[in-house]
């Protein structure tokens, strides 16, 4: 029904509105970021992805003309960054590091997060490379005296990892299956703790990213294997696992997601701005450092690899025994 008193300078108020209203995320977009923005790791201060998120973290801030700072919450198999994503605003302002884990957890146990329906996934950047060390006094000096050590005295040789479920830990249980040994797993919360505990003789190993390299570079520990599907350039003349004949092979690739239900443009726009921080040369030193390669996926790409890892990790876990009870 026509309503008399609602005039054409009415209607043009209205109508000039709601077009604000509609024009709220663009508007929005513009000014961002207007506030800092807070990227998750969820390891420990002082570790190798600590490390090369902060390069990232720094370089992003350049891109979008504003700052990231990083925020540390370790534990829980590096899981923690992805419950904090749950509950965030879409609004670019709470990002966190995605590692393997957020994939393969959820078929472990009980989690507050659903890895296809809760994240956007914005860029995958980079990957890890892992081993196993031992401190450089230790009488295992190869993978071959691991084993035969393991044989004759079953679940007693030791070693840490970043935490249950993750990679570093799972590898090796993998490894250990293949090779017919059972050992004694002790988790940490990330690669800190764990060069503590091995150079302190708490555990006879570790397994986890290159945050070891400068203890292996000094000569107070001894690299026995990477995980890779090829031998690194910084340590040639360590074998893999894989060429050792145990058919274990992790890169382990990791990005930067946000919480669901974020603009495109929004997405589109931080993907663009972490796609440039793989020319920072600060950003390639630090990945050098780690023996970290680029692994750049766009947000369509990381997407569709979370939903392909997601079920490649239901069937590794299933395979080691390992799924949570129905």
């Amino acid at each position: 029904m026509n309503n008399p008193r609602f005039s054409r300078r009415d209607f043009l108020r209205t109508t000039a509105a709601a077009g604000a209203v509609l024009a709220l995320p663009a508007i929005a977009q513009q000014g961002y970021p207007n506030r800092p923005i807070r990227l998750i790791c969820p390891w420990p201060a002082g570790g190798s992805t600590d490390a090369v998120m902060r390069a990232f973290a720094e370089s992003l801030g350049k891109q979008l003309g504003g700052t990231v700072l990083i925020e540390n919450k370790p534990g829980a198999g590096g899981i923690l960054g992805a419950q904090e994503l749950v509950n965030a605003k879409p609004d670019g302002y709470t990002l966190s590091q995605i590692p393997l884990g957020v994939f393969r957890l959820p078929h472990m146990q009980k989690v507050t997060f659903d890895p296809l329906k809760d994240f956007t996934y914005i860029a995958c950047l980079t990957g890890y490379t892992f081993g196993l060390v031992v401190r450089a006094d230790s009488p295992i000096t190869s993978i071959k005296d691991l084993v035969d050590y393991a044989k004759a005295n079953p679940g007693k040789f030791s070693y840490g990892s970043t935490g249950t479920g993750t990679t570093p830990h799972l590898a090796v249980e993998q490894f250990a299956k293949r090779a017919g040994i059972k050992l004694l797993h002790v988790p940490y919360k990330g690669n800190a703790d764990g060069m503590t505990a091995v150079l302190g003789g708490h555990v006879m190993s570790h397994s986890d990213a290159t945050g070891w390299g400068p203890n292996v570079d000094a000569g107070r520990m001894r690299l026995l294997a990477t995980y890779g599907s090829k031998r690194t350039k910084r340590w040639p003349n360590v074998p893999t696992l894989q060429e050792l004949g145990y058919a274990t092979v992790s890169d382990s690739p990791f990005g930067v997601a946000g919480p669901k239900g974020m603009d495109p443009a929004l997405t589109r726009r931080l993907n663009d701005a972490l796609r440039k921080t793989l020319d920072d040369p600060a950003v390639l030193a630090t990945l050098e450092k780690f023996d970290q390669s680029v692994i750049y996926l766009d947000s369509e790409g990381y997407t569709k690899f979370a939903r392909e890892t997601y079920q490649a990790e239901k069937e590794t876990i299933e395979s080691l025994g390992l799924s949570k009870p129905a």
